[in-house]
């Protein structure tokens, strides 16, 4: 079976890993135009995942393959979190408040890592069998230039 989508997607997840990571980092600095850019980078990318997920491959998912129904809603449910925290650290960044920071992007990373492996073992390879004809496509919404 073709795993198009899964290696994308996965890829984009180790893409929005190392954006973490950078911001971690960057804490480290106290520069806080370097923290701003890292968060900024970070917030913004994993954001892009977030709505090719949401407005294409889940639908598309879900119109085809209606068991994915459940773990669509649990992924979405779990964005929402994300995305939560993100506003968070966006806030954060802005009050220059770097242990709010530092806070977010821990609880950031426990949630992402849990999320991810949820998506890579379960809903992508799902996706790959029920998208076969869209996958190429689909791919092409995720993927970053290098």
């Amino acid at each position: 079976m073709s795993s198009i989508i899964t290696e994308a997607f996965t890829h984009d997840h180790h893409a929005c890993d190392h954006l973490l990571a950078a911001a971690e980092k960057s804490l480290t600095s106290g520069d806080w135009a370097v923290i701003g850019q890292a968060s900024e980078a970070l917030i913004s990318t994993v954001n892009h995942h977030f709505d090719v997920e949401e407005q294409t491959l889940f639908p598309r998912l879900a119109s085809i393959y209606r068991v994915a129904s459940n773990p669509i809603e649990v992924m979405c449910s779990e964005h929402a979190q994300m995305r939560a925290l993100l506003s968070d650290l966006g806030e954060a960044v802005a009050q220059r408040d770097r242990d709010t920071c530092q806070g977010v992007l821990e609880t950031f990373h426990f949630l992402t890592q849990q999320h991810n492996s949820k998506e890579e073992i379960v809903l992508y390879p799902m996706a790959d069998g029920a998208l076969r004809d869209q996958a190429t496509e689909i791919a092409g919404l995720v993927a970053r230039e290098s």
